[in-house]
């Protein structure tokens, strides 16, 4: 109906927690109405282990959200991360018998022949991103409409996810009687609610570091460059506290969390700290320095692994805006001082833009994926206003 409101929601079914936005599209603008999260369930080390413990939290988390928004949602766009997510680039060629001018149904054919490539069974198509247009053979147009060739060719860039894992997360949304919009990659939409267009054409990376996985995203220009994930995570720096200092897991997420950061130096080191102990046992310290060391060690790790990734596509020393850092685990203290030491480049926590009436109390890292989902799929609604206003390559394929 004309008078009907149009909703937007994203669900972020993470590691640690599920969590749901819902917001309104009022005059082409993004109104936050309401959130809700629950501990996720059903997950074992990035694997889906019980669908129907991740439906139960799912329902919890978006009934909570529905609550506080006072309304009710038919369906949402829903976050894929994880370590089988992986993105290539590939070429799609759209010759023609002889030389034509370029049009906007020329471009959006030649993403498509990109698009189309053959995958493993067990892999599925996520997301497509334009990169750029070859004309031929001259490299770098952005939008070559209106331009003239013989041969165009477009350069994407494809992410595919497992396709049991994602098969197994759209059941588990439709479990809880909700339908899924679309499935995006987590920090692509991380990076859609942090980082502002022009951010992204002067070279900028997002690393969303969450409890089971840590996935990123390295644009430059308009383009999406590379996208993959990395083999540490939050859960590790846990585990490595919990064998060192020998105490629970539980225990060690608490430690962590309340004196924990993650570069040596910048917290009062000399301090001690408890830690829990058995009763039948006294209660015993360390020392604030040692639980930094374990911290500091395998988060440098991390953005080593990082760095070598950008080497790949020779953007070590591109990043003119840095690293944004989203996800629970960039919100422990010292990860954004240790990435500018490790990555030489300026770091920042990344936080939702754009969402009008945004609360404070979920101004935080933890929720920008969320955040971005939601804003996802209020573009999604708005897809064909905004590919009119949208420019270049975002008119071709939503982004």
């Amino acid at each position: 109906m004309a008078n009907e409101p149009l909703l937007a929601a994203g669900l972020d079914a993470g590691g640690r927690s599920t969590r749901c936005v819902i917001g309104i599209v009022e005059d082409g603008r993004l109104r936050y109405l309401g959130h809700g999260s629950a501990p996720a369930a059903g997950w074992n080390r990035d694997r889906l282990a019980d669908s129907n413990a991740l439906t139960s939290s799912i329902s919890v988390a978006v009934s909570e959200a529905e609550k506080k928004a006072g309304v009710s949602i038919e369906g949402m766009v829903v976050g894929v991360g994880g370590i089988g997510v992986d993105g290539f680039d590939n070429t799609g060629l759209y010759e023609f018998s002889h030389p034509r001018t370029v049009t906007q149904e020329h471009m959006s054919y030649a993403v498509e022949r990109a698009a189309s490539v053959r995958l493993e069974d067990d892999r599925c198509l996520l997301q497509v991103f334009p990169q750029d247009f070859t004309l031929d053979g001259r490299a770098g147009y952005r939008n070559p409409k209106g331009a003239t060739c013989q041969r165009l060719e477009a350069n994407v860039h494809i992410i595919t996810a497992p396709r049991h894992e994602h098969t197994a997360l759209v059941n588990a949304v439709h479990q809880a009687h909700y339908a899924v919009e679309e499935t995006a990659h987590e920090p692509m939409a991380a990076a859609y609610a942090a980082i502002l267009a022009e951010d992204r054409t002067r070279g900028v990376a997002l690393v969303d570091i969450g409890c089971d996985s840590t996935d990123f995203v390295v644009y430059e220009g308009e383009s999406l460059v590379l996208a993959r994930s990395l083999p540490i995570s939050g859960d590790h720096l846990t585990r490595d506290v919990a064998w060192v200092l020998k105490v629970p897991y539980e225990d060690a997420e608490r430690i962590k969390r309340e004196y924990g950061c993650a570069m040596v130096g910048l917290t009062a080191d000399n301090s001690l700290i408890e830690v829990p102990a058995p009763e039948e046992r006294g209660p015993r310290e360390t020392s604030r320095k040692l639980l930094n060391e374990i911290l500091e060690a395998r988060a440098e790790e991390l953005f080593d692994h990082f760095r070598e990734a950008l080497a790949s596509v020779a953007m070590e020393q591109n990043l003119l805006e840095g690293v944004v850092l989203t996800g629970g685990g960039a919100l422990l203290a010292g990860m954004c001082d240790l990435a500018e030491k490790v990555l030489n480049v300026p770091a920042r926590l990344g936080l939702a833009v754009g969402i009008e009436d945004w609360p404070e109390e979920i101004d935080n890292a933890a929720w920008t994926v969320a955040a971005g989902l939601c804003m996802y799929s209020a573009r999604l609604k708005l897809k064909r206003e905004w590919k009119r206003k949208a420019p270049g390559l975002i008119g071709l394929v939503l982004r």
